[in-house]
């Protein structure tokens, strides 16, 4: 999304002894960063990268996902938004559904044999079968914004760049729940992209550079994910060219991350713990 917001952005300290690495928040309305100690706190873990495969440079990434061992992917801005298909090995888009111009596509959520999803301040969303991505049934309609969807056993997630998550009816796509996300005690706004992965949530913090790990139950952040080397890996300046895209492949165990306008996909592994956020 094209928002001009700030993020307080954690910070982790380098590994080897390094001194912390310094995360300069967006110039609008600039919010100190949280403190660093080595024993109190979050911890906060390297993205150990495992393989790399292409990705398609001009999408504006919005969602990411596995959904019948195939890989999904919505895009956002006006006039460019879609819902695609996409090869893994090669990045090619093999099945593509467009949204109507003047919508502003986000996240998308697999449930059963269809996915569902989401516009960003327009409160419509859509099913689509699989795998052709053929819209069905009549859109649907919810309240407030739609940033990044994913799906557990028994509901849809939805984030809206709030410290909340919206717990959404999957077949009538109405709110039965809210979960509050914390950061050591603080509200963590600006959640992004979700992917549910082995029983936790998955959150990409928009701006930040980190994907916080979500208990479901208690909305408590319970680590930091730091995405900041491969940030500099793809080196755009363009400052919407932010981390945002979690899909796990469940029957492989393998997670993959990307980013709006990254070049790359990375297949990722947690790594060492390298510091705390507090």
């Amino acid at each position: 999304m094209s928002r001009q917001a700030a993020v307080a952005a954690p910070q982790a300290k380098a590994s080897q002894g390094a001194a912390p690495r310094a995360v300069a928040p967006p110039a609008a309305q600039p919010v100190p960063a949280p403190a660093i100690d080595t024993e109190s706190g979050v911890p906060v873990y390297a993205a150990d990268v495992v393989a790399r495969f292409p990705h398609d440079s001009g999408a504006f990434t919005e969602g990411l996902l596995f959904c019948g061992g195939a890989l999904y992917e919505s895009t956002g801005k006006e006039g460019a938004s879609d819902i695609r298909r996409v090869t893994l090995d090669d990045g090619k888009v093999v099945a593509r559904a467009r949204l109507s111009p003047q919508l502003f596509g986000e996240g998308i959520a697999c449930w059963q044999k269809s996915l569902a999803s989401v516009t960003w301040k327009t409160g419509i969303g859509f099913r689509w079968a699989l795998p052709a991505l053929t819209q069905t049934g009549k859109p649907f309609r919810y309240a407030g914004e739609g940033w990044g969807m994913t799906s557990d056993a028994t509901s849809i997630l939805l984030s809206d760049g709030t410290p909340v998550l919206r717990r959404m009816d999957p077949v009538r796509f109405a709110e039965r729940g809210r979960l509050a996300v914390t950061l050591n005690g603080r509200p963590l706004k600006n959640l992004n992209e979700l992917e549910y992965v082995g029983g936790k949530i998955l959150a990409n913090v928009w701006m930040s550079g980190f994907i916080a790990r979500i208990d479901p139950a208690s909305g408590k952040v319970e680590a930091l994910i730091d995405l900041r080397p491969l940030i500099a890996e793809i080196n755009n300046p363009d400052p919407d060219a932010v981390a945002n895209g979690i899909a796990y492949d469940a029957a492989h165990d393998r997670l993959f991350v990307t980013g709006k306008y990254w070049p790359t996909l990375f297949e990722i592994k947690l790594g060492d713990e390298v510091g705390r956020a507090r």
